[in-house]
């Protein structure tokens, strides 16, 4: 399990609330978590995922996801 942390375009509670189906709904997700306060608004998700693979699930649920 590991932890990643990106970039996003998730930016208010209505578009957390509209990320959470796709998040929760992906079993290799074991936690996540958005800070829309923070500048970059910042995604950390604690998975067996890869990078590519959150930022995939981010993009079909219509905002965009960049690691940092």
């Amino acid at each position: 399990m590991s932890t990643l942390r990106f970039k996003t375009t998730i930016n208010c509670a209505n578009c957390v609330r509209a990320i959470t189906p796709a998040l929760n709904g992906e079993p290799a997700i074991q936690a996540w978590e958005v800070d829309t306060t923070a500048p970059d608004k910042l995604l950390t998700v604690h998975t067996d995922l890869g990078a590519a693979q959150v930022e995939a699930l981010v993009k079909e649920a219509g905002f965009e996801a960049q690691a940092v």
